[in-house]
């Protein structure tokens, strides 16, 4: 289209990355040279991704094409997104009226490069609810075989006056040290991972120290509360019961 529209082969527009290393406070109207040409800056655009997610957007110019099966659009902004498609598709149809009109949305091609990430982290979600499960499930098991084997020790301490409360924070204490020692080993392990996954983003967040922290605190208490229940019924035993064939 652009032989019909001389005044449009000179100029181009720039994305905030190549604004950043031109360095022209005012861009709009300034002189670049594209190869052996000069080119006018008629505008800047915000930086869009075009290859991999993983990749850095890098420095562009936005020229018009010589080719004659380009055209460029500038849709009416405060106009609905299928509304601008349909005055378009109006406009083409009636130069060539058997022009097939096939359409794709920037939003949507931006995220499905980011699919394959979502992916994995769906499936690491799904591996971590059941690695969550098993734990709490083997937590729950190791409290039952451990309260039935002080049977007769929680029978002695209620009878020398122990309270509820103290049995039951002498079960979960012994319990606790040794989810306390696996968040010790998992936090710095857990990070490295994290990190090293999210390397492979040019644009990515930052790991804080406050998400370690809460996920430990999270561990305690998934592990405080299925234990809690087998240790408040073994503590509230009725301790002749328990001492009955001593």
């Amino acid at each position: 289209m652009l032989p019909f529209f001389p005044t449009d082969t000179a100029s181009c527009m720039i994305n905030e990355t190549a604004l950043k290393i031109i360095g022209f406070k005012d861009p709009v109207g300034k002189i670049i040279k594209d190869e052996n040409l000069n080119r006018k800056i008629v505008g800047v655009v915000k930086d869009f991704l075009i290859g991999p997610a993983d990749q850095v957007t890098n420095p562009m110019v936005i020229k018009g094409s010589s080719e004659d099966n380009f055209i460029s659009i500038r849709l009416n902004s405060s106009n609905p997104a299928m509304q601008n498609v349909k005055n378009a598709e109006v406009i083409l149809k009636r130069y060539n009226p058997n022009f097939l009109t096939e359409y794709q949305f920037a939003d949507e091609d931006y995220a499905f490069k980011f699919k394959q990430a979502k992916s994995v982290a769906s499936l690491i979600n799904s591996f971590a609810f059941i690695a969550i499960f098993i734990s709490c499930m083997g937590l729950f098991g190791l409290s039952v075989y451990i309260a039935e084997n002080r049977t007769k020790e929680i029978g002695i301490r209620k009878v020398l006056g122990a309270t509820v409360a103290s049995i039951t924070s002498l079960f979960a204490k012994d319990f606790l040290k040794l989810v306390m020692i696996a968040v010790a080993i998992a936090s710095p392990l857990s990070w490295f991972f994290m990190n090293f996954f999210l390397q492979q983003f040019s644009y990515r967040t930052n790991i804080s120290w406050w998400i370690m922290v809460a996920a430990g605190t999270a561990a305690l208490l998934i592990a405080l509360f299925t234990i809690s229940f087998q240790s408040v019924k073994a503590a509230m035993a009725n301790p002749v019961k328990n001492l009955r064939t001593e």
